[in-house]
This record gives structure tokens, sequence and C-alpha cells, in this order.
């Protein structure tokens, strides 16, 4: 079974604070509203485009997602 995008993004924290894909992680992380249980792109990009900040932007939801859609 394929786990949940929000546990797929924590495998980036702890990073290089310069890699954008770091700093989103950091910022998920810490958002408890986001939907940890998720792995559906509409839900969870809906989520992003309403609560978006700083560090968490679509276009690294988009790259990070394609990553996510990558993997066994």
């Amino acid at each position: 079974m394929k786990k949940s995008f929000y546990l797929y993004v924590l495998t980036f924290r702890g990073g290089d604070w310069s890699d954008a894909k770091v700093r989103f992680a950091e910022e998920v992380f810490h958002e408890h509203n986001f939907p940890k249980q998720s792995s559906d792109f509409n839900e969870l990009s809906d989520y992003i485009e309403s609560y978006a900040t700083e560090n968490l932007t679509i276009g690294v939801f988009d790259t990070l997602w394609a990553l996510y859609e990558d993997q066994a």
C-alpha cells in the first residue's frame, strides 16, 4: 500500500533549507489541518491553494506530487 502524500513529503524534512521541497515539508509538518491521510490530488491541491504560504506553494506541491507519483 502506498503511503500518504504527507508521509512522503516528511522524508524531505531536515535537509538543506535552500531547497524549496525541504521548506514545504517543514511547513506541512507544522500545519495541523493538512490532510495527512490523503493521497488524492484534488483534495491536496485544493488545500494548498486555499492555505498557501511563502513555503507552501502550488508550484512546489506540483514538483513533489510528480516525485510522489513516480515512487513504486
